[in-house]
């Protein structure tokens, strides 16, 4: 049975650490009301720009000019994985969910005999991918949800990637991020972003021909001029959705993450008080009989 002073210790240290879950929790929820925010707002024009992609591109898949990043490069041998986590932990599963379905998507390309590489947003996925894959890991960026998410630091990532793509270091781009459902939901979003999935382009075919106007429009300047400013466009949205949603993922894990220990942290106390009751009545009761036992020895 513990003494009375390592109980004592132990009560003030589940104190301190039920004050900083507290203050984390905290700052979490200040901060994930602005992220919720704006990732909600930014859904509504990420998907409107897919949509109209694929209503643009619907009749150019056979074309022989259309833009590489549309055509793709006519080969499906060499994979980029884009995984966005955060940088730092205690935010619950947020993490490990994306390094399970990254590791996963990596074994299901490698058993097909593709090759793989990765680029990690975010200092946990790389951490956690180099114990297996550190060889193929050929960048990690940090601190991109630090201030908030910028625009204009997502459009030189998506530039990188254009490059590496014209320079025919990978066939195809796949990034994965948690998309925010809730505080206490997150789910796991794997999205092909490079060349444009054609699934997409089917997609938009089957909601143009359910409407009741589905005339032809004349393009100025022409369709593969428009292509070759929107699709680049698209590409930085969608890494900047994917980031948007991943920093609002983080923030709500983190802040039920901290909820849950606040109150873990609580019962623990009670258990620890109760504890302490019990054994300072123990040796009170052992000293008395002591005493009276000298006492009648007398």
């Amino acid at each position: 049975m513990a003494n009375l002073k390592d109980l004592r210790l132990r009560i003030t240290s589940v104190k301190s650490t039920q004050k900083i879950t507290s203050a984390m929790k905290m700052v979490a929820a200040s901060k994930l009301r602005r992220a919720q925010a704006a990732a909600e707002e930014g859904r509504p024009y990420a998907e409107r720009m897919e949509r109209m992609l694929g209503e643009l591109t619907s009749s150019l898949l056979s074309v022989d000019g259309a833009p590489k990043l549309l055509a793709g490069s006519g080969l499906n041998d060499n994979h980029l994985i884009v995984a966005i986590t955060a940088d730092r932990g205690l935010c619950g599963g947020f993490n490990g969910s994306i390094i399970r379905n990254t590791i996963s998507k990596i074994v299901e390309l490698q058993a097909k005999g593709k090759k793989v590489k990765i680029l990690c947003l975010g200092r946990k996925g790389s951490d956690a991918l180099k114990r297996e894959f550190s060889n193929q890991i050929v960048s990690t960026l940090e601190g991109l949800t630090k201030d908030g998410v910028d625009f204009a630091l997502t459009r030189d990532i998506a530039s990188n990637l254009i490059e590496r793509f014209e320079a025919e270091e990978f066939d195809v781009c796949t990034i994965i991020y948690n998309k925010f459902i809730s505080v206490i939901s997150q789910q796991v979003s794997i999205e092909q972003v490079i060349p444009f999935p054609v699934s997409k382009v089917e997609a938009a075919d089957a909601e143009a021909a359910d409407e009741s106007e589905n005339g032809k429009y004349l393009m100025e300047p022409s369709e593969e001029e428009i292509l070759d400013d929107l699709l680049p466009l698209n590409l930085s949205i969608q890494l900047y959705k994917a980031l948007l949603e991943s920093n609002a993922s983080e923030h709500g894990a983190r802040m039920s993450a901290m909820d849950n220990a606040t109150r873990n942290a609580g019962d623990m106390l009670d258990d620890l008080t109760m504890t302490y009751n019990r054994t300072r009545q123990a040796v009170i009761t052992s000293e008395l009989i002591e005493i009276i036992s000298g006492a009648e020895a007398l």
